[in-house]
C-alpha cells in the first residue's frame, strides 16, 4: 500500500479514486455457559436473534465484516468455560448480522477435541459461512489458503494465527495456524504470489486483562510488516489496547495495528473486559494501487440480561439509552476507560 493517507491526498486525488472499500472487525465472539442459558429455548433450540439486533446496521453498513468465534461448534452437550461448544445457531446468528468471515484460531479451539474442531469446519462449510484458523489436515489448510477475497475491487487476503490452545493437543490430522514466524512469512509471500493486493493477519496474542501491547505482540507486529502485511488486527486479552497507522519508510506502505480488539459478547465481568471496539479499515484504489486511507474505531458495550427476561445484547456506545439503568454504570466507566486509553494512545487514529 502506498505511503498516502487522507490528509496527504489533494482534492484532485480524491475525486480521482475509485469507490473506498471498508472492512469490519470485532473481537473474541464468547460463548460462556450463561449465554447459552440466555438463549436456550423450551423447545430445545438457541435463539441469539437480539444479541447483535442494535450493532446489525454497522456490521452490514461494511463491505466485509470478521468476528472471531472463540468456540468450537462442538455438538451437544453444549458448555461454557472452561471447556467451551456452541451451538451452530450461534455462528449462524453472526452470519445472518453480517459476519462474512469467522477466525477460528484461538485458545480455546480445541475445547471440544479434535472431533470439535473437525466438526466446526464442516459445520460452517455447510452454513456457507468463511472461516480460516482450523483444518481438517494439511490438504484442507493447503486448498483454502491462501484466502483471497474480492471486496468491493479490492484482492484482500486474510490469514489468522494463535499463540496456543491452552495445552490441548492438536492430534493430527487436524491443522491449528499457530504463531511462527517462519509459517506467516512464507503464507504472506504465497497470498502475494496469487494476487492478493492487501494482505490482513489476524492474530491471538497477548496477555489477557492488560491494555497495553506487550513486548512480544510489537515484536512480532515488526516482523509482519517486514514481510507485507497491511493490516494487523489483534485478540485474545479480551480488553481493548491501541491501534496505529504508521506508514514503512523503506516500502511506503501505509500498515494498521490494531493490538486488541477486546470481547465482542461475553458474560466476563471485569469492566474493561465488557465490552470491546469495532475496527473499520477504509480503503481505496488511487492510480491503480491500494491506499489505506485511515482506521476509524467505535466502541460498544456488552448489556447482560435480568434472569429469564432477556438475554446478552451488544449496545453501540451511540445507543446508550438503549441501556438499563442497572447497567449504566459499568457501561459508563467501560466507555470511559476506553476513550481515555484510545485518546493517550492510539496513533494516526481519527
Amino acid at each position: 500500500m502506498e505511503l498516502l493517507s487522507i490528509l496527504m491526498l489533494t482534492l484532485l486525488g480524491l475525486l480521482q479514486m475509485n469507490d473506498t472499500t471498508e472492512v469490519a472487525f470485532v473481537g473474541d465472539a464468547m460463548q460462556h455457559g450463561p449465554q447459552l442459558r440466555a438463549a436456550a429455548q423450551s423447545d430445545g433450540s438457541y435463539d441469539y436473534s437480539d444479541c447483535f439486533a442494535l450493532i446489525e446496521d454497522d456490521i452490514k453498513a461494511a463491505d466485509y465484516a470478521v468476528a472471531n468465534l472463540e468456540c468450537p461448534l462442538g455438538g451437544a452437550p453444549y458448555q461454557g468455560y472452561p471447556l467451551f461448544s456452541a451451538p451452530d445457531a450461534y455462528a449462524l446468528q453472526l452470519q445472518k448480522s453480517g459476519f462474512d468471515l469467522l477466525l477460528t484460531a484461538n485458545n480455546h479451539c480445541m475445547d471440544a477435541g479434535s472431533k470439535g474442531a473437525e466438526r466446526t469446519v464442516k459445520a460452517l462449510d455447510e452454513m456457507g459461512m468463511g472461516h480460516i484458523g482450523t483444518y481438517l489436515n494439511a490438504d484442507d489448510r493447503s486448498k483454502r489458503l491462501p484466502y483471497i477475497v474480492d471486496v468491493n475491487g479490492l484482492k484482500i487476503a486474510f490469514l489468522t494465527y494463535t499463540y496456543g490452545t491452552n495445552g490441548i493437543p492438536v492430534k493430527a490430522p487436524v491443522v491449528v495456524d499457530l504463531i511462527d514466524e517462519n509459517q506467516i512469512v512464507a503464507d504472506v509471500k504465497k497470498a502475494k504470489d496469487n494476487g492478493a493486493e492487501v494482505v490482513c493477519v489476524c492474530v491471538h496474542w497477548g496477555n489477557e486483562y492488560e491494555m497495553l501491547p506487550s513486548k512480544h505482540q510489537r515484536k512480532l507486529a515488526e516482523v509482519m510488516k517486514s514481510a507485507g502485511v497491511d493490516l494487523i488486527i489483534g485478540g485474545h486479552p479480551h480488553v481493548v489496547q491501541p491501534m496505529e497507522v504508521d506508514f514503512a519508510v523503506n516500502s511506503g506502505r501505509g500498515v494498521a495495528t490494531v493490538y486488541s480488539l477486546g470481547n465482542f459478547i461475553s458474560n466476563q465481568n471485569d469492566v474493561n473486559s465488557r465490552g470491546g471496539a469495532m475496527a473499520k479499515v477504509l480503503m481505496a484504489r488511487y492510480d491503480d494501487r491500494p491506499v489505506l486511507l485511515g482506521v476509524k474505531p467505535s466502541l460498544f458495550f456488552c448489556q447482560k440480561p435480568i434472569r429469564g427476561k432477556d438475554n446478552y445484547v451488544v449496545v453501540p456506545q451511540e445507543l446508550k439509552d438503549s441501556v438499563r439503568a442497572d447497567s449504566k454504570a459499568v457501561f459508563q466507566s467501560f466507555m470511559r476507560n476506553a476513550e481515555n486509553l484510545f485518546e493517550k494512545y492510539n496513533i494516526n487514529i481519527d
